[in-house]
């Protein structure tokens, strides 16, 4: 069934992921503070619509895909009052848990409908139509949502309550972020014994070792030719972005007591990587970072 959607926030993952809505037969009214990119986004077949309230007037479904909690927050304040009674919002971004169920407060005190619905799989999914996203919210709120999630990935899980999508999200991540680092540093321990990268891709790939960092994101390059190791690591998830939702987990796993000790050492090791060297790379390319702190004493 063809639905009226607003679309917000037509950055690098929310412009593929509202061309795909459009792509499946629905309207989508778009909206982005940067000029450029609502333009991009009306080539796809989006319709721009001059301001985020005015997107969201008519619409059955409101989709998010913004950078941080506070522009949710802030945009809901400016747009809850324009949607109609029931409208149902679904907030595509990775935000604090805490944040995400303050979104669902609000949404409810407007008479609104909500549902958190982060999503993994990077540009490189939201492009393809092959996103994962996890979801957050009552189950008939999720029904409804789940044709429009399914048009821009290809798979949906409800994990609960308010709030459940956005900790699936950090809990998932921790662990791709931690593997990564992983993956990271066999490598380069390979090359200081003398092991081509091949080979020991072809080993672990095979074995225990084998992993999504190592199988499809592998951070040398040649044993995975798509990966973002061989663009140079232009960004297919960007090292900022992890950082982030390493910071996420490691602010959960610290205010409920949680002993995450790979998990920390992890969001600091990203923290320091996408201050600096890694600013515009793809996450894999931390590699980089260990492989050039290495002869350091350990």
């Amino acid at each position: 069934m063809s639905r009226a959607v607003a679309f917000l926030g037509l950055g690098h993952m929310g412009a593929p992921m509202a061309a795909n809505l459009v792509t499946a037969g629905h309207r989508v009214r778009g909206y982005d503070l940067v000029p450029t990119l609502l333009d991009g986004a009306a080539r796809t077949g989006v319709e721009p619509a001059p301001s985020a309230p005015d997107a969201v007037a008519d619409a059955d479904v409101v989709v998010t895909m913004l950078p941080a909690s506070r522009h949710v927050l802030d945009l809901y304040d400016a747009v809850l009052p324009a949607a109609r009674p029931g409208t149902l919002f679904v907030d595509c971004s990775t935000i604090d848990v805490a944040d995400a169920r303050t979104a669902h407060q609000r949404a409810d005190a407007a008479g609104m409908r909500a549902l958190d619905a982060p999503v993994s799989g990077g540009v490189v999914g939201a492009e393809a139509g092959t996103l994962t996203f996890m979801s957050g919210g009552g189950e008939a709120e999720f029904a409804e949502a789940r044709p429009l999630l399914e048009a821009m990935g290809n798979k949906a899980v409800h994990c609960g309550g308010p709030g459940a999508g956005q900790a699936a999200k950090i809990c998932n991540n921790m662990i791709l972020g931690i593997s990564m680092i992983a993956v990271s540093e066999a490598f380069v321990l390979g090359e200081s014994l003398g092991l081509s990268h091949q080979a020991l891709y072809d080993v672990a790939s095979t074995a225990s070792g084998q992993c999504w960092a190592l199988s499809v994101n592998c951070p040398v390059p040649g044993p995975v030719p798509d990966s973002p190791a061989n663009r140079d690591y232009r960004p297919g998830f960007a090292a900022s972005l992890m950082a982030k939702d390493l910071g996420l987990a490691a602010a959960a796993a610290r205010a409920g007591a949680v002993h995450t000790e790979l998990g920390l050492r992890a969001a600091e090791l990203y923290a320091a990587y996408a201050e600096h060297a890694g600013a515009a790379e793809d996450f894999s390319g931390i590699v980089r970072t260990i492989r050039d702190r290495s002869g350091e004493p350990a």
